[in-house]
């Protein structure tokens, strides 16, 4: 099984197929998942890239960290496991506890 990169600091205007070029420098790539906002549609300016080895997805945060995609410096870490939160926790504005009189 491939290991999952987090990437951060990616131009608004990248696609799926550069980043799945720049990446498979570092080795082959399984898929690229470009995060969007909900409401607009419009990305959100980081990404996830699923390396299909250990090693390529090592020397991808190796070689790709700070490299400059459309002038912006690629930020590469290994994914974090997403973390369940409790149902009704929004947290924010308008959350469960609205307080007041």
């Amino acid at each position: 099984m491939g290991k999952k990169l987090f990437v951060g600091n990616v131009p608004y205007n990248v696609t799926e197929d550069q980043l799945k070029e720049v990446f498979s420098e570092a080795g082959e790539v399984e898929s690229v998942a470009i995060i969007t906002d909900k409401m607009t549609g419009r990305p959100r300016g980081f990404v996830f890239v699923e390396m299909t080895t250990e090693e390529g997805a090592q020397k991808a945060i190796e070689t790709l960290d700070g490299k400059e995609v459309d002038g912006r410096a690629l930020n590469v870490n290994e994914a974090k496991p997403r973390e369940d939160r409790p149902a009704g926790d929004r947290g924010g504005f308008g959350g469960r506890d609205r307080g007041g009189y």
